[in-house]
């Protein structure tokens, strides 16, 4: 599992312990991050929090629900960072998060992969991801 996270800004903190941008360094547009994100990973979940520990209930359904297929599961904390925020939403059209993307594709919120799970969709929909997990392991 893959994710990223750091500790928010806080106005009180001294210049040389504020957490840096982890993003400025890698020479890419936060826009071009979403889209390599999306790309490079199976099934990207942009959330509040981390799988570990989510920090809303959404997010939390969402990784419940994802965790039933034991599927690679990559994952950013838009809490972290307002402008990766603003880019997941460009780059979705959609207001909300969490936010999931299946190979490459926008699948929406927790609401919505609830109902995929619970109507097969979902299972089908992450067969191969969990079958070439087992081929490379």
């Amino acid at each position: 599992m893959r994710y990223s996270t750091s500790v928010p800004n806080d106005t009180d903190t001294h210049d040389d312990f504020k957490p840096a941008n982890k993003f400025d360094g890698s020479g890419l547009s936060l826009k071009e991050l979403v889209e390599q994100d999306v790309k490079d990973n199976p099934v990207m979940l942009y959330m509040k929090g981390v799988p570990e520990v989510p920090q809303c209930g959404f997010s939390s359904l969402a990784v419940r629900v994802l965790k039933q297929y034991d599927v690679p599961l990559s994952a950013r904390n838009i809490l972290e960072d307002p402008e990766l925020k603003t880019a997941v939403k460009a780059f979705s059209h959609w207001p909300t998060f969490p936010q999931i993307f299946i190979k490459g594709e926008f699948i929406g919120g927790s609401d919505i992969i609830l109902n995929m799970h619970q109507s097969g969709e979902l299972k089908e929909k992450l067969k191969d991801i969990a079958v070439n997990q087992e081929k490379s392991a």
